[in-house]
């Protein structure tokens, strides 16, 4: 008896992960996605500076607000909400951080390889 139980418990559990693996992505989750990949993951000419050090700080406190944010969701509207304001605050951040760096006379370098 207490295997079926078991069985049945475990079962309901990867249906449930199923289920949510099989749901589409929200729009702002994915527009949050992309623009994490555009997190500066290194400092501006290589300066590190007080001001990289606020960036990356509140680059570590937005994800650590949104994780709060989504387990206090309660609806779709939540998790709309949430991954929102996220990609909203990565997006600031980055921007304030190279105007600021850019104010210094430090720019982002830029590369082009031409291949003949």
């Amino acid at each position: 008896m207490k295997l079926t139980k078991a069985t049945i418990a475990i079962a309901a559990l990867a249906a449930g992960t199923a289920a949510q693996a099989a749901l589409p992505m929200l729009y702002e989750e994915a527009a949050a996605r992309e623009e994490e990949k555009l997190i500066i993951n290194y400092p501006i000419a290589g300066i590190e500076n007080a001001r990289w050090f606020d960036y990356r700080i509140d680059i570590t406190e937005a994800q650590k607000e949104l994780k709060s944010d989504l387990r206090k969701a309660s609806d779709t509207e939540d998790l709309r909400d949430a991954w929102e304001e996220y990609g909203r605050e990565l997006k600031h951040e980055r921007i304030d951080y190279i105007e600021d760096m850019a104010e210094k006379g430090y720019r982002i370098g830029e590369v082009t390889v031409i291949q003949n």
